[in-house]
């Protein structure tokens, strides 16, 4: 039943791989490879449905007075970066969603990828190997912890 958990975890937004790993390794004491495999499926689950779904809500809400100005603040600073993206698009959505730290990971990459209308295949491996590189920090990070406060 834990494995259940740390996958689902793992595709909760904000949380993702950064809590579950940790969790699995720490709590469930769960091996950290299959840690590591359990957290990077879990983290691919809601790509497609981002990728597809996301520009669809978006453009509805903003449809409405309410959400009118967010609509508009994000549209335009999408618009206004989107060609300093496009010119390291595949290179730029890796390292932000493989980078560890709040507010990146693979929802507010592949957000990011609806957003700018990436193409869907390119957005979905650049997913892959983001959340890969990001399980792999983390995972070591989360192995080489004790030893590093042992030395403390």
């Amino acid at each position: 039943m834990e494995w259940l958990k740390v996958v689902l975890l793992s595709a909760v937004p904000l949380i993702e791989m950064k809590g579950a790993i940790p969790l699995g390794i720490y709590e469930y004491h769960i091996n950290p490879i299959v840690v590591f495999l359990l957290s990077f499926f879990g983290s691919l689950l809601p790509v497609p449905f981002v990728l597809i779904f996301f520009n669809k809500i978006f453009d509805f809400l903003g449809k409405y007075k309410f959400f009118s100005g967010f609509y508009n603040l994000i549209d335009r600073k999408i618009n206004k970066n989107k060609a300093k993206f496009e010119k390291f698009e595949e290179i730029a959505l890796i390292t932000f969603i493989a980078i560890p730290l709040p507010t990146t990971g693979v929802w507010t990459g592949t957000a990011i990828a609806a957003f700018l209308k990436l193409d869907f295949k390119r957005s979905v491996m650049c997913a892959v190997v983001g959340s890969f590189l990001c399980g792999v920090i983390i995972t070591g990070l989360a192995v080489a912890a004790p030893a590093f406060l042992k030395m403390l």
